[in-house]
């Protein structure tokens, strides 16, 4: 990791610049929705995004031909997407970005930041690297055509790459953006515990409600990987006391509400997620926690949900081979499944894409093509409960019994509590009395 974010002396205040905010989140899907009711006292958080939106919308109406102001309306329009879960803002984001661009062809990295970060987030992350690596040619020391740029090698899996455009992003401006994005570049590495620190490091210099809650689910979500079921509760109550309307919180309480057995609760809980941010990851989830609790029926309604939301992005420029994979396994369809995970492993080697494809493969009767690609996840020392538990699947099904019972207790030594632990255990049982 060379020198990876030792040098940052200095925590910069949290409050983000429009052209910043779009994709400060590498790992978790954050999205927006009303926990319980706060205490009356307690007053709603402003919407800075929407207010950003209204006043650059004013701004160009007086002055049409502000190209800083139609850059920074495109990246807010992203942003929005991604809080609302709703693609339809993207060909207005593509549109400023581009009418930004004509307006100022040369010197002008604000149109070529906000249309790299629209390319990350319609997963096209091959020109996102391209639109940040043009931003960098025009202003060296933006640390926001960086952030793109990390975003972008992330998920293409260029690991050493997207560690350097981290490192120069916190160089360059300390601060929740930069810190979020480290803390997941850590994740990936498997160092949890100093993921957890530069994220306590981000919080302590969070003033906005949103970017609090922000910070509170990402600690939420590194307490719930290790299993630690009241530290994740902590983090999610606290978050959601600070934005009471973060659906990101509200969904991590669901799922420590189903780990926890109060399946009731956590029910009513993704119902209310799914209604007010329906993302393909959110729907998936939802209707598997209805099928283990024997509403099949409602759960491919569910799934019926999380093709059109699919279908949605697809239709607004958005290519996710890795969720059509996924919703192909949550549909029994493994075949489709291996076709379209190969199909994304084609244009990024992001581990979840590994993942997906290894546990496609052995879900078709296929565990030596699958192993190779399990091997790879596991190679990077990522610490994730589904991981380990794959790979153990994937050894078991080739008869290598010694090897699916270390990966098997990795699983459930890591997070006993993970959606396919009673599984593990049951393989787990097998291969021990073999």
């Amino acid at each position: 990791m060379r020198r990876l974010y030792v040098c940052v002396a200095v925590v910069a205040a949290a409050a983000l610049g429009i052209v910043a905010l779009g994709g400060i989140v590498g790992a978790r899907p954050p999205a927006a929705t009303p926990a319980a009711p706060a205490p009356a006292a307690s007053a709603p958080a402003p919407d800075p995004l929407s207010a950003a939106i209204a006043h650059a919308q004013d701004r160009l109406r007086t002055l049409p031909k502000d190209w800083q102001t139609w850059a920074a309306l495109a990246s807010a329009y992203v942003e929005q997407a991604r809080v609302t879960a709703d693609p339809t803002y993207y060909p207005k984001a593509e549109g400023a970005a581009r009418r930004s661009l004509t307006l100022q062809p040369d010197g002008n990295p604000y149109g070529h930041i906000a249309l790299g970060a629209l390319a990350n987030a319609r997963h096209d992350f091959a020109l996102a690297r391209t639109e940040a690596l043009a931003a960098i040619v025009v202003d060296a020391y933006s640390a926001d055509a960086y952030g793109v740029l990390a975003d972008a090698q992330t998920q293409l899996g260029n690991a050493s790459a997207a560690t350097d455009a981290v490192q120069h992003m916190l160089d360059l401006r300390p601060g929740l953006a930069g810190y979020a994005r480290g803390s997941y570049d850590l994740e990936l590495r498997g160092r949890t515990g100093d993921a957890a620190d530069l994220m306590r490091r981000a919080l302590s210099a969070a003033v906005d409600p949103h970017d609090i809650a922000f910070c509170r689910n990402q600690l939420g979500d590194l307490a719930w990987q290790h299993g630690d079921l009241a530290g994740a509760r902590d983090q999610y109550a606290k978050g959601l006391a600070a934005d009471p309307t973060s659906i990101a919180l509200r969904r991590g309480m669901a799922r420590v509400d189903a780990a926890s057995g109060h399946v009731t609760e956590a029910l009513s809980e993704y119902g209310d997620v799914t209604n007010r941010s329906p993302s393909l990851t959110y729907l998936i989830e939802y209707a598997d926690l209805l099928r283990s609790a024997g509403r099949g029926s409602d759960a491919d309604a569910e799934l019926d949900l999380a093709q059109a939301a699919q279908d949605l992005f697809t239709a607004n420029g958005g290519s996710d081979g890795l969720g059509t994979a996924n919703l192909a396994i949550a549909r029994g369809r493994y075949a489709d499944a291996v076709a379209a995970a190969r199909s994304e492993w084609d244009r990024r080697q992001h581990v979840d894409v590994a993942d997906t494809l290894s546990w496609a493969l052995h879900l078709a009767g296929q565990d030596a093509q699958a192993l190779p690609y399990a091997q790879r996840v596991a190679g990077t020392g990522a610490l994730d409960a589904g991981y380990a538990y794959h790979l153990g699947a994937i050894e078991a099904g080739l008869g290598d019994n010694a090897a699916a019972r270390t990966a098997l207790t990795r699983a459930l030594d890591t997070n006993p509590y993970f959606p396919g632990a009673p599984d593990a255990r049951a393989l787990l049982a097998k291969v021990s009395a073999s």
